[in-house]
This record gives structure tokens, sequence and C-alpha cells, in this order.
């Protein structure tokens, strides 16, 4: 009896730890990083005022020396906001947006503005998204002025020198010549000419998603040759409330050629400043958030210099950048270049076609799909297939996880076998356990002939549960990171399969006019996960060893209390995957002639245990 009060105290314990985790460290953890975002837009308001001797816009403008491009003169790539304003203020969108002349942008994806102060793509938002699963909140705002508490903004310039005089850059405002709307039907001109003979001409054109073209042509009426350097940056002038999750990167992003991949976050080029991976000829790099991303694609070819920063003289800024090695032009020509920008939602089937049409080198590494993509892309396109089959994601879900047993059915049948003819010799394993009970390598070596003899593989029952955990990952993965899953419904109501089940045990399931805390938010989809798992462990014998026993029965509840909080797409796979186990190993244990435990299990649960003899 002290025993057993013993493992209720131990179980008390551990639940009692498990909660104290949730309450204590994940839920300050979230009210952290939220303090932590509001600290840092203080900061960035107190450090907006000009220092003395300077004006509003030098101070935010910064910019760093480059290396010299091609024998020309160093040359200066900017640093963060300029072009009318660099300090962030306080009015709205609209009467930002009102403090300089701009081109429309209408497509079927996006709708917003180019500013013609340096053609900057400071007004972005998304037509198709929208802040939260209601239809009527406002739709997604990717791109925003300078001038706002949350700049964020995609420009292209040229750095120059003395022979080549002023050149497009930040505070350059362009001239339309034709339509002032931008739409996949009707491109848009910009020209600008300096006062040495230089004439530039930028042609913009977007197609029916997140891609734009930028075609700049340079005419030289001069009489002597000129070197200019084309750049491009994607600069932010804040940092983003992050998720916080480690198998999603937040932050600065590109494939920089033979550097690969680089995913740098925002601590970490805060502390460093300035990253530069090696010059290469092709990659793009650019911002990314968990479904948005702006990407720079600079003449893919033409060798330039990438770069990732973060600015702390006067207001703090976020900028991955690029100055392409210099361009020269001779008299009486004209050279032209090309590139690209990328500002939108991160949908599969859209990068992987711009990854192919552009030519753009592992351009699909802009999802994350971690180190296991080799199981989460095929994952993910099994999903797709089946959501575009049956119009519901939950239930592209359930069908892949019916897919699944179908194709893993002949292993786990191998593995439910044994398992049974595990439970069928377990007599004769008793018999072994009393005889050699003092002496282990003998009782090894006996259960061994043992399991030899009745053909009988020990660690089969455990090939499921391995097999479940890549496919597990894999379905956590791709429900969390693809834009796919956000705000996709289900039935009832789910309505966002990438968040977690909204409804509570603790409030009756909306019954009580209150809201319990974030660890306690038990809902029934995590309820019924815990039911089938529980009733799955119940068909087999419960272990005769007491901690086993302790870990057999709590195991459900643990899991439930851990999985409460992951996306319910994640949770409804779960369940419907036991339920389904619990039927083939039913099905199994009956053709072998196995006793299912699972009704004796019930009931002797709720039996009176006899009182031990004093």
């Amino acid at each position: 009896m002290e025993q057993n009060k013993n493992y209720f105290i131990a179980i008390g314990l551990s639940v009692l730890i498990l909660i104290a985790w949730q309450f204590l460290y994940v839920n300050p953890k979230i009210e952290q990083e939220r303090a932590a975002q509001e600290a840092l837009q203080q900061q960035q308001l107190e450090q907006q005022t000009p220092q003395t001797g300077q004006s509003a816009t030098s101070t935010a403008t910064g910019s760093s020396e480059l290396p010299q491009q091609g024998g020309s003169s160093a040359t200066s790539l900017p640093g963060a906001a300029s072009g009318g304003t660099g300090v962030a203020s306080t009015i709205s969108r609209e009467a930002s947006l009102g403090q300089s002349q701009r081109i429309s942008i209408e497509t079927p994806a996006l709708t917003g503005s180019i500013n013609l102060a340096g053609a900057r793509f400071d007004d972005l938002k998304l037509k198709n998204y929208h802040e939260t699963v209601d239809p009527t909140s406002p739709i997604i705002e990717l791109l925003s002025p300078a001038s706002m508490e949350e700049g964020y903004f995609a420009e292209f310039g040229y750095a120059g020198n003395d022979i080549s005089g002023a050149v497009p850059g930040p505070e350059t405002v362009w001239q339309v010549d034709g339509t002032p709307t931008l739409t996949p039907s009707t491109p848009v001109v910009l020209t600008w000419t300096n006062d040495k003979g230089l004439a530039f001409q930028r042609t913009i054109s977007i197609d029916e998603n997140y891609m734009f073209e930028i075609i700049d042509a340079v005419t030289n009426s001069s009489d002597s040759a000129v070197s200019v350097s084309p750049y491009g940056r994607v600069t932010r002038m804040y940092k983003p409330q992050l998720t916080g999750i480690y198998v999603l990167h937040e932050g600065l992003l590109g494939v920089i050629g033979e550097d690969g991949l680089q995913e740098i976050d925002y601590d970490d080029v805060e502390e460093d400043k300035t990253i530069s991976p090696a010059k290469t000829s092709d990659g793009w790099m650019g911002i990314t958030d968990k479904y948005w991303a702006t990407a720079l694609i600079p003449a893919q070819g033409r060798p330039f210099q990438a770069r990732f920063s973060y600015f702390d003289d006067g207001r703090p800024r976020y900028q991955t950048d690029y100055l392409s090695d210099a361009v020269t032009v001779q008299p009486g020509q004209t050279q032209t270049s090309e590139k690209h920008l990328f500002a939108g939602a991160k949908l599969v089937p859209i990068i992987q076609d711009y990854e192919v049409t552009y030519s753009i080198d592992r351009f699909d590494l802009m999802i994350d799909w971690g180190w296991f993509y080799f199981i989460t892309k095929p994952m993910f396109h099994l999903l797709d297939y089946f959501y575009k089959f049956f119009g519901n994601f939950g239930i592209a879900i359930l069908a892949t996880t019916v897919l699944l047993k179908l194709f893993f059915f002949p292993l786990a049948n191998k593995s439910y076998k044994s398992m049974a003819n595990m439970k069928k010799v377990q007599p004769q394993m008793e018999e072994i356990k009393a005889k050699h009970g003092d002496d282990r390598q003998a009782m090894q070596k006996a259960m061994m002939e043992l399991y030899k003899k009745e053909k009988i593989n020990p660690v089969a029952g455990c090939w499921p549960v391995l097999l479940q955990i890549p496919v597990f990952f894999a379905l956590y993965k791709v429900l969390y990171v693809t834009i796919e899953m956000r705000h996709a419904p289900f039935f009832g109501w789910i309505q966002d399969l990438s968040a977690p089940d909204p409804t509570t045990i603790f409030n009756l399931f909306g019954l009580l006019p209150f809201t319990p805390p974030l660890f306690l938010m038990i809902g029934i989809w995590p309820l019924l996960m815990g039911i089938t798992m529980f009733l799955q462990m119940r068909m087999n014998p419960t272990p005769p060893d007491p901690t086993q026993a302790m870990i057999f029965n709590w195991m459900p509840v643990i899991f439930t209390f851990m999985l409460a909080t992951f996306p319910a797409g994640l949770v409804i796979y779960w369940a419907w995957n036991n339920f389904l186990s619990i039927i083939q190993q039913g099905v199994i244990m009956k053709r072998q002639g196995v006793k299912i435990e699972l009704w004796d299990n019930l009931i002797n649960m709720f039996k009176k245990k006899p009182k031990a003899a004093e």
C-alpha cells in the first residue's frame, strides 16, 4: 500500500511538473516575446529624434562602403530608408502614402502602389489573405512606407562615381511614361536623366501572382565611357513578432552560389552586423516570414556581392542587399539588365513554377521544408492531391492517413503478428522468469531460445511507433510552415487546421463565460486523441512492472496535455491514426487467436481492488 502511495505521489508530481512547465515557461515565453517587440518599437520611436547637426533623413539613411567593382572607384550602397523621410511617424498609412507621388498596382493577387521616389516598392497588400479567419478582417499588409513604424520595402538603383555623376537611388524621383497603373497586362515605364548625359529607363511588369520584372536600360549620350553598378535591397525597419518555434526559420534568407542556403536569424545579424557570402553570379536573397517573403533575384550570370546587414545608427533596421559588378556603357550605346522581385505568399506551386520559369537556383528553399525535406515535400504533395480531390484539407489528412496505413500495412501486419505471438508464449515466458529470476544471463539465453523456436522478433512491435515518428514530424512541418494550411477549415468548430483546437473542457467547451489559461486549453480533438490512445494501449495486457504500468496508465493523459497546443490538423491525424490502429490490431489479434484485452482491462479499472491481508 505504501508503495502504491509513492507511485501516486510520483504521478502527481509528474503531472504538476508538466502543468508548471506550461504555465511558468511556455506562457511567459510568449508574453516575453510580445514585451520585447513592444520595447523594440518604443526604442525605435525614441531613436527617431535626429542628432544635433543632422537632418532627420541623414540620421536614418546610413550607408556602407563596398569593395571596388571592376576597377572603378569605390561605390556606395544605401544602408536604410531615405527618399523624403527616414523617421517613423505616427500618421496613418493613407497619410503616409499621400506624402509622395505614386503609381498604382492592381492584380488578382496584389493591390498597392510604387513610390516614384526611388521607384520603391513600399505599399503592397495581399488580396487573398486576411489577418484572421474572419473574411471581413483586414487583408495582409506586406510592404509599408519607411516613414511608418513598421516600414518594409524593396528598391533597385545604381551606385555611381564621379564620372557617371548622379545615378538613380533612394532620392531619385522618376517620371512616368504612359499608363500610371501597373497590371498584368499594362507594364509601367519610368525615366530619369542626369546632368552628364546618362538616360535611365525602367520598365516594370507584374504577373498574375507575386513576381515583378524590372528591366533597366542605361543610354550614354556623353563623349566618354561610363560605369555604373546596379544594386537591390530589401529593408525592414523593425523586428517582427516571431513564432519562436525551432522548426521554422524567420529572418534573412537567401541562396548564394556555392555558399548555398543562408538562413540568418535577426539576433545573429544584430550580433555580427554584416554577413557577406562569397561573390557569385547566381542566387537570390531577401527576408522571410512564416507565410510571406520579399526576395531579390539579381540578373543571373552577372557577378554580384550579396550582403545581410543590421544597422543601428539612428533608426535600427535589417537589410538584405546585393551590389553587381560595374556595367560599362560606351558613348552612344545602351546597356540593359533584367532582375526580379518576389513579394507575396509562399505558395508551393507558385514558388516551384518561378524556380523553373526564371531559372532561380533552389528557389523552393524559400519554404522551410527542413532537413527531412525528402519526407516533408512528398507529404505536402500527397495532402495537396487529396485536397484538390475532396476540397477540404481535413478530409485530405484523413485520406492521407488511410493511404499511409495501407502502404505500411505489410510491415505493421508483421509487427502486430509478432506482438500476438508474444502474447501466446506469455505463460512460457513467466515460467522462464520464475526459473531463472536470479540469473539474468541464463534468463536472457532461455528467452532468446524461445523466440527462435517460436519465430518471434521481440523488437517487431516497435516498428509501428518508429514509423509513425517521421510521418508525424513531416505532417507537423507541413501543417506549420505551408501557407496552404493557413486558415484551412475542417468541420464545425475547427476553422483553422494550422491552429490549436479552440475549445476546452475546462469551460465546458464554451458553455461557461470565461477563457481558461493556455495550459488548460484541452479541446475536443485532443480529448478524442487521448481517448483513442488510451483504448489502443488497453488492448494489451497491463505490464506487470509497477513503473511500466504507471507509464502505461498515464501516457495518454500526458500526451493529451502536450498535443493540446499543437495544430488541430496534427491532433486529428493522431486520433484518426489511433482509431485505425485499434481496428487493425483487433482484426490481426482475432485472426491469430489471441485474446483482446480491451474489455477486461476496462472492467478491471472499475473493479474494487481487494484489500491486502493484514
